[in-house]
């Protein structure tokens, strides 16, 4: 007869809790990898107390962007950049991730995509991917973009680029197909479904995207538009895309003179709903600039840690409520992504949670209700790290 494994429980004791919401001074259980009880006062005698008191509480954060195999490649195969590290995800505050390709589809690989998800999540994450990359016909694992998201369980939707010159320059039809087949595949395994478009600076931007709501009955909620402040033009139609219904994501850090928060305040000034608005790091992917002619001038790699810092961002010199600025890295994405047990503090929900101090620093960080960093120290590193 098999021993019954000791369920290992933690208490965290007299702290601000942001649920996103601001909830209070509260206590919280975490056992079995859940949230299991929130009150004002709890007394586990079993449990590993954590004193939180002048800490805020908070979701763990959830970045939908994250190159966690490397990107590049633009300017050959010495811009590759290298793979995502645990340690870093944690020293963000990041415990869910989602993985995918860039521009290189070929010598990375969605076989490659999701052993490094296994490998995050058995590290103690919680990972989902993208099937495809920049380029259409879709690079999969299965050879159909509905195989890969009905049958492998990371795998929540498509990535591709568009309006881009590293793009593939897919027609409206071929558009059309992708995102009917991710659209019912989405429904059969009851996943997300999403199609997840990164956006480039063609003057043409998310035009395909409105043609294809008009011609067909896909919703709005299947594209997912991202890098949607890259210029003027595509931030307009981005506002025009979130009045149709649809979600629009924010690259955290892809701009030194506007945060997030600017382009956030836009859209609530023109009566748009930002429960629908994310933000993402784009981290381990690379940034480049190019000149009049198309050549390469800059490249370089975005850090994770861009999430977490636009948070503080947000609070600090845009004046938002951390419970606002919260949502766009918490509940948001969960809603967006269909994670329905991330996002929030509640009891039933996963134990992904984490401590800031009050200059809103990353102090401690639990995932999946394992102690990953405790105090500002480091707990758990990669395998190889």
């Amino acid at each position: 007869m098999k021993e019954k494994q000791e369920v290992f429980m933690i208490v965290l004791q007299q702290a601000d809790v942001y649920v996103p919401d601001f909830a209070g001074r509260q206590d919280i259980l975490i056992a079995g990898g859940q949230i299991v009880k929130m009150a004002e006062h709890l007394d586990c005698r079993e449990a590993e107390v954590i004193d939180a008191h002048g800490k805020i509480v908070v979701p763990g954060l959830i970045d939908q962007h994250i190159h966690i195999t490397g990107g590049g490649g633009e300017g050959s195969f010495h811009t590759k950049t290298p793979e995502v590290q645990l340690s870093a995800l944690i020293e963000g505050g990041i415990t869910t991730a989602v993985g995918l390709l860039g521009t290189d589809g070929f010598s990375r690989s969605v076989e490659n995509l999701i052993s490094k998800a296994k490998a995050l999540k058995e590290e103690g994450l919680s990972v989902v991917c993208l099937t495809g990359s920049y380029s259409y016909p879709s690079v999969t694992l299965t050879g159909d973009v509905k195989k890969d998201i009905l049958f492998i369980d990371e795998v929540i939707g498509v990535k591709l680029a568009l309006a881009d010159h590293r793009s593939s320059n897919v027609t409206l039809e071929e558009l059309i197909r992708l995102a009917s087949d991710v659209r019912v595949a989405g429904m059969l395994s009851g996943k997300a479904g999403i199609v997840t478009l990164h956006m480039g600076d063609d003057p043409q931007g998310l035009n395909k995207v409105f043609d294809a709501l008009k011609q067909t009955a896909i919703p709005a909620k299947v594209f997912h538009p991202t890098h949607v402040t890259r210029n003027p033009v595509l931030f307009e139609q981005a506002l025009e895309f979130l009045r149709l219904g649809g979600w629009i994501d924010l690259t955290a850090g892809s701009s030194r003179e506007k945060s997030c928060g600017d382009y956030i305040e836009i859209a609530k000034q023109r009566g748009l709903d930002p429960s629908r608005i994310t933000l993402s790091s784009d981290g381990q992917g690379s940034w480049s600039n190019y000149d009049e002619c198309g050549s390469l001038t800059q490249i370089g790699v975005s850090s994770v840690q861009a999430l977490h810092q636009q948070l503080v961002r947000m609070v600090k010199e845009n004046h938002f409520d951390l419970a606002e600025a919260l949502s766009y890295v918490t509940s948001n994405p969960a809603d967006a992504l269909q994670l329905k047990h991330k996002g929030r503090l509640q009891e039933g929900m996963d134990a992904d949670i984490v401590l800031l101090d009050e200059d809103l620093a990353v102090d401690t960080v639990i995932a999946r209700g394992k102690l990953m960093m405790k105090d500002r120290q480091l707990l758990v590193r990669g395998t190889y790290e």
